[in-house]
């Protein structure tokens, strides 16, 4: 008699139920505990591992890339010394070949050919710009090379390896010279392929043995495939010249340049047409990334930063309700702990308050020891994110009270101080209000790229709060006739209205005598900045930082403007010439407007 219930089953759902169970009636392999990841999962730990990469510093990627030329260096030591001592037998010489690419993958160096999955993986999701990517392979490109240029000088001069060796090197190089262009790169073409292979298995390996073993047997197919890799190439075409055996432009143009195409095309085909299009829609799901509306537009994705933006984090929640204008004035708040920092989103609220279509976004900047691609943990980011999701709740009360457009959002980087810049720019603010202290991650001024260069240019107006409670019923203004003056106006005409504070302009001139004409200077800029109101102040003392400090112990905020050097690279180097910013005990905000500079201005530091 057959049982009624198997009968009502679908087929398929049939043989599914046979295949999912053993005798024993156990799972079958993989249902409960899977012992590898999915593809999905790979391209998600591939997309995190770019996701630092693509916004390291330049000096950062170049030096990463010296070293892995340098690795390169001894993989061609090894195999023309091994070449030389076995007799040139095809499989013994080519065992030690493996050894330098094992110490940069495994040790983490930045190496071209193994640099085409990650970054193009990031600019297909359209989260990184065509330019950003070119110049990640550019920089690559120059430290690999230049490493390669030193290893094999040290090897022509230095008397490294023996005279039959050198022989050996300089066979290797002619025969590459001597082969045909399309056949060059047909071969390089395959070395890319399994360059590109290899990243895709070692990020889908779970320990160091694993990846070990991928990179040792996928590397010495290459010799024994007598296949080309474009560092390895340019290494030996590097030596033939030192030796004057060839001509630098003839070697680049007819060995290294159809390597490096080979190399190229086999990488990113492999990501495109393998691995890319074989993950689902769902691949960056436990990334934190949500929705088309956070990539990249296609002017963005051609352009990069001449057009908007050049990159989009993979980790940027965001909630709330904010306006979609494209005319919005935008405040950005970056913040490093929800618990500590109320006081500071309250400031930027009164702020937006007082401006019609204003909306504040609140970034909790969350910052991971240092750059650890293949240590990325989908659950631990996501438990980071959860755990600033509800840290955030009272940042957002904060902002309903004021009943203006706001969103909040956790961005986890190994970066700080310059994570702010990039926000500012991804977000299009136009006022950027940050904390300073000792409590603060950026309070280190710890950046990928120089200070100067972040600094010399802002992207938005800021205002760094020096938080010691936000009272703002009595304001200090010291009133100079610059641009940063006039962003502490607007900060002062903001809280007079939601706060009622009491306001003082204070001007410093150099002796009694221009006391009169101080005192019309502060009345001329008053009307103009509509706080005519204010208590004028007269300091003809001449010394204009005794004189703040004097009167900042009557009042509860000091509102105070950058220098012609500026502020935020003076206080991320401790050179601030304000020590009242340290010795007083009042709250303070510094203001830097955002001013175009000339290059001469920025090389001289003056605007």
């Amino acid at each position: 008699m057959s049982d009624p219930d198997a009968d009502s089953l679908d087929p398929e759902e049939s043989v599914r139920e046979a295949v999912e169970r053993s005798r024993s009636g156990a799972p079958a392999v993989g249902s409960v505990v899977r012992d590898r990841f999915s593809s999905d999962e790979i391209f998600q730990r591939i997309t995190a591992a770019a996701d630092e990469e693509i916004t390291s510093g330049s000096r950062e990627l170049f030096f990463s890339a010296l070293a892995a030329g340098f690795a390169i260096t001894i993989t061609f030591m090894l195999y023309v010394s091994l070449t030389a001592s076995t007799g040139g037998d095809p499989v013994l010489s080519a065992l030690l070949y493996p050894l330098g690419f094992i110490y940069i993958i495994i040790g983490g160096y930045q190496l071209y050919t193994e640099n085409t999955l990650p970054p193009v993986a990031l600019t297909l999701e359209r989260l990184a710009s065509i330019p950003a990517l070119l110049r990640n392979w550019t920089v690559v490109l120059a430290g690999n090379f230049t490493g390669g240029a030193l290893g094999a000088a040290a090897l022509a001069f230095g008397g490294v390896i023996s005279p039959e060796a050198a022989t050996v090197a300089a066979d290797l190089g002619q025969k590459g010279v001597a082969t045909a262009w399309w056949s060059l790169f047909s071969k390089a073409a395959f070395a890319g392929l399994i360059v590109a292979g290899v990243v895709w298995v070692e990020y889908a390996a779970r320990d160091t043995i694993s990846r070990l073993v991928v990179v040792y047997i996928a590397f010495l197919s290459i010799p024994l495939g007598g296949l080309y890799h474009s560092v390895v190439s340019f290494t030996e075409m590097v030596y033939l010249v030192l030796h004057g055996d060839l001509a630098i432009a003839v070697g680049l143009v007819e060995f290294v340049l159809p390597v490096l195409l080979g190399n190229t095309l086999g990488g990113v085909v492999l990501v495109t047409v393998v691995n890319y299009f074989q993950t689902t829609e769902h691949r960056l799901e436990s990334a934190r990334f949500e929705g088309a509306n956070r990539q990249l537009s296609v002017r963005e994705w051609l352009f990069g930063g001449l057009a908007g933006r050049s990159y989009v984090p993979l980790i940027d929640t965001a909630e709330g309700h904010a306006s979609e204008g494209d005319d919005d004035y935008r405040i950005v708040v970056p913040i490093s702990n929800p618990r500590t920092e109320t006081a500071l989103v309250d400031l930027a609220c009164a702020l937006a308050s007082q401006k019609s279509d204003a909306s504040v976004h609140v970034v909790h900047i969350v910052q991971t020891p240092d750059r650890t691609p293949r240590g990325y943990s989908v659950d631990q980011r996501g438990r980071i994110v959860a755990e600033s999701n509800e840290l955030m709740a009272d940042i957002r009360s904060i902002a309903e009270d004021y009943d203006i457009d706001y969103e909040t959002s956790t961005v986890v980087s190994h970066r700080s101080f310059e994570e702010i810049f990039d926000i500012a720019e991804r977000k299009h603010a136009d006022l950027v209000v940050m904390g300073w202290g000792d409590d603060r991650l950026w309070s280190a001024g710890r950046a990928e790229r120089a200070l100067g260069e972040l600094t010399s240019t802002l992207p938005a107006d800021f205002l760094v709060f020096k938080d010691r409670g936000l009272d703002a019923s009595r304001i200090l203004l010291p009133v100079v006739d610059n641009a940063h003056a006039d962003l502490n106006a607007e900060v002062a005409r903001a809280l007079r209205t939601t706060a009622g504070s009491d306001i003082a302009l204070l001007r410093v001139v150099n002796d009694s005598d221009e006391r009169e004409a101080g005192e019309q200077f502060l009345a001329d800029w008053a009307a103009d900045h509509d706080l005519a109101e204010a208590t004028f102040v007269v300091d003809d003392s001449g010394d204009v930082e005794s004189a703040i400090a004097t009167r900042a112990a009557d009042h509860s905020l000091v509102l105070v403007g950058a220098t012609e050097q500026g502020l935020l690279s003076r206080l991320v180097t401790d050179s601030l010439h304000f020590d009242i910013v340290n010795e007083t005990d009042s709250s303070m905000v510094l203001a830097e407007r955002a001013t175009d500079r000339s290059i001469r201005q920025r090389l001289l530091g003056r605007r």
